[in-house]
């Protein structure tokens, strides 16, 4: 113990033991941490070196934070992290470790932190020894001992790999199963016996093929307040089961899930590292990929063959219905922004829908994101057929021989002002890494014992590498963001564009797929927002901007709605006209009704109730003129009597309706009754009774 302690203590110098020890404590998962305790303690332990070695034990820092977390990677380990920044800082004087598996399973963090403590002067201590990362023996066996330490993390996987493979391929892998399935005592899966969870399962698959959409799931299961549920897979209350909404992805996940079917498969997913984090994301194989697939492995809530069904069934939902697709192809139909245009309610891809319009199909341009995805309603709809002419002739507009060389002059301009930015983003990246080397050496240059001017220096070194840093990201993003210039080859070909287009966009032999190409090519994409106006933003490549206003379309009932010239004809006909003779007189002008058919008596009529006008009878009221019984009562005689004075000239009257009654104007105070030859056989119209050719009178 004493040459272990001495021999490696001469690596040991006073600016060391003027920094603090700190040591290091990991388990790789929670249950080595409960059950492995042993390794705890001997890590807890490497105190007592430290202290052999000259560290008071109030400058020995613990760091355990990371218990139960892998050390494949960096990411997640606040506690190595935390250590990272310790070393680099100039804060730590030695490094403690069990070994250095502890340390690092991966040799990119290895080598990073060996390289901070041969820059910052630390020492590393392990089980083995006490090693100094600046000597080049030293850091070439630590260096071998990160790389032997990754290799056997690697053997450690290959051998646990192995054997699951192993059981997969005969369908004995005991792996999680979806909620509505357990494992009984025997180990073999089964039903759950929750009857509230299979209940809510079936429910999903019935509804499914009943209605044939995910999407209609949803809305079925939100209307009538059911939910799904759910196991929870992290956290303290890890396994167990809540009721949510059902959401579409939710949905989508069962269907998908080939467990439900009975069925029994291995690497349906397969587990790459994501470039950046260095945690891995699961990645959808083909079938024929996968490494088992076993049906009527075990019960199910539908059989395989009506899996497979369902398969085909949302491919097919998924081609007519799909998510955004930013770059899709121009597929068939007449709507002419299909792929680009955008919601501007909520920044979302709008879908298409097609209605039959008489003789053509007219697009509809659906917000409907946020619907399929909880069953809302939709964000808005926009009736395309007035935006694609808006649009193309915007295009046909725009496009022209004089535009485009404007447009190709202005792009050498910016392309030559982009050079000459992109030259002086250059020199600032190369004066900020000049700057950094600078601070570099200076602070390698300091003497270690001075650390007032040390601690200077370094906080310089750090100001610069992040000058750096950001000067650099600047650059690259700007390099990968600007565009290159034209070649002549390339202008003669835009330039020809100009002159083509028009005929080719106008021609009614283009097919609407290739006109959607053209669009494609000018149109980065479309903003509609629809108010009380249509409000279309359209973003070209080129990079200009139009704001279309356009009127929002009729609805059905306005289209069929009587025009305002026929209401102010027949308001004023009807003074002097009965409804026929008013359906004759507008026939002839020419006139038809909302609908496009010929005006007749009952169409007028059906006018006059709907704008509230006042009838011919009423009108001839409004004059005074009274109806046939009102002036056979005024004038105590029956109405053939009233109708022979009004043939003989003695009464005068106006036709009232199309029936061909009469309204009369009352009689003067002086009016003379004249003498009746003989009594009449009909009764007065005062009567109770009247008879059968007796006129009804027009209110």
């Amino acid at each position: 113990m004493d040459q272990q302690l001495f021999g490696p203590a001469l690596k040991v110098t006073a600016d060391h033991l003027a920094r603090d020890a700190y040591l290091y404590v990991r388990q790789s998962s929670i249950k080595q941490v409960l059950n492995n305790t042993e390794s705890t303690v001997r890590q807890y332990g490497l105190r007592s070196r430290a202290a052999a070695l000259g560290w008071p034990a109030d400058r020995i820092i613990v760091i355990d934070t990371d218990q139960g977390q892998s050390g494949a990677s960096a990411t997640d380990r606040e506690g190595f992290q935390r250590l990272v920044t310790e070393v680099g800082m100039g804060r730590a004087g030695i490094v403690l470790g069990l070994e250095v598996s502890r340390l690092a399973r991966n040799n990119t963090d290895w080598h990073r932190l060996l390289e901070i403590c041969a820059m910052s002067g630390t020492l590393i201590l392990d089980e083995d020894g006490l090693y100094d990362p600046c000597d080049f023996n030293d850091r070439l066996l630590l260096g071998l001992k990160g790389t032997m330490s990754e290799a056997e993390l690697h053997l450690l996987k290959a051998r646990l790999r192995g054997g699951q493979l192993s059981k997969a391929r005969r369908g004995e892998l005991i792996s999680p199963v979806p909620i509505g399935l357990v494992y009984d005592p025997s180990g073999k899966v089964v039903l759950d016996p929750d009857v509230a969870i299979v209940a809510a399962l079936r429910a999903v698959f019935d509804l499914f093929d009943t209605v044939g959409s995910a999407t209609a799931v949803v809305k079925a299961f939100n209307h009538d307040g059911l939910r799904l549920p759910r196991r929870l897979p992290h956290g303290p209350d890890k396994g167990k089961i809540v009721w949510a909404p059902a959401t579409h992805s939710r949905i989508l996940q069962m269907l998908h899930n080939p467990r439900y079917a009975g069925a029994f498969f291995y690497g349906r997913f397969q587990h790459k590292p994501t470039p950046g984090t260095g945690k891995s994301g699961p990645r959808l194989q083909p079938r024929e990929q996968w490494i088992a697939l076993f049906p009527d492995h075990h019960p199910g809530y539908i059989t395989f063959e009506k899996y497979e069904a369902n398969q085909v069934k949302l491919t097919a939902n998924a081609r007519a219905h799909g998510k955004d697709r930013h770059a899709g192809p121009p597929r068939e139909g007449p709507a002419l922004l299909q792929g680009i245009a955008v919601c501007g309610i909520c920044g979302k891809r709008m879908t298409v829908r097609y209605h039959q319009r008489k003789v053509r199909l007219e697009p509809e341009y659906v917000c409907q994101a946020k619907g399929i995805q909880h069953g809302n309603p939709i964000c808005q709809r926009v009736h395309g057929a007035g935006v694609d002419d808006a649009v193309g002739h915007l295009l046909v507009q725009a496009l022209t021989p004089l535009a485009l060389e404007a447009a190709l002059a202005v792009a050498e301009e910016l392309a030559t002002r982009a050079d000459d930015a992109d030259r002086l983003r250059a020199a600032a990246v190369e004066r900020a890494r000049y700057q950094s080397d600078l601070a570099r050496r200076r602070y390698l240059a300091v003497d270690p014992d001075n650390r007032l001017v040390a601690t200077s220096l370094e906080a310089d070194w750090n100001a610069s590498l992040r000058e750096l840093a950001e000067a650099t990201d600047t650059y690259e993003k700007t390099k990968a963001e600007g565009a290159g210039t034209l070649n002549d080859t390339q202008r003669a070909r835009i330039t020809a564009l100009a002159s083509d287009f028009p005929r080719l966009w106008n021609d009614p032999a283009t097919p609407v797929r290739e006109r959607k190409r053209l669009v494609r090519l000018l149109v980065a994409d479309v903003t509609m927002h629809r108010a009380e106006q249509i409000t279309a933003h359209v973003r070209l490549r080129g990079g200009q901007e139009h704001t279309l206003v356009l009127p929002v379309p009729l609805a059905s009932w306005q289209i069929r709605q009587t025009p305002s010239d026929v209401v102010a004809a027949i308001d004023e006909l009807l003074e002097d006209h009965t409804d026929g003779q008013i359906a004759a007189i507008l026939t002839t002008r020419g006139h038809v009704s909302g609908s496009g058919r010929p005006i007749h008596a009952r169409i007028v009529r059906q006018i006059r109730d709907a704008y509230h006008l006042r009838s011919h009878p009423q009108r001839l009221a409004d004059l005074g003129m009274v109806s046939l019984r009102e002036i056979s009562r005024r004038l105590g005689v029956n109405q053939v009597t009233v109708k022979h004075w009004r043939d003989r000239g003695l009464l005068t009257g106006r036709v009232a309706n199309d029936k061909g009654e009469y309204f009369y104007y009352p009689p003067p105070p002086d009016f003379v009754r004249p003498r009746l030859g003989r009594p009449s056989p009909y009764r007065l119209a005062d009567d109770s009774t009247t008879t059968a050719s007796t006129e009804r009178g027009a209110v």
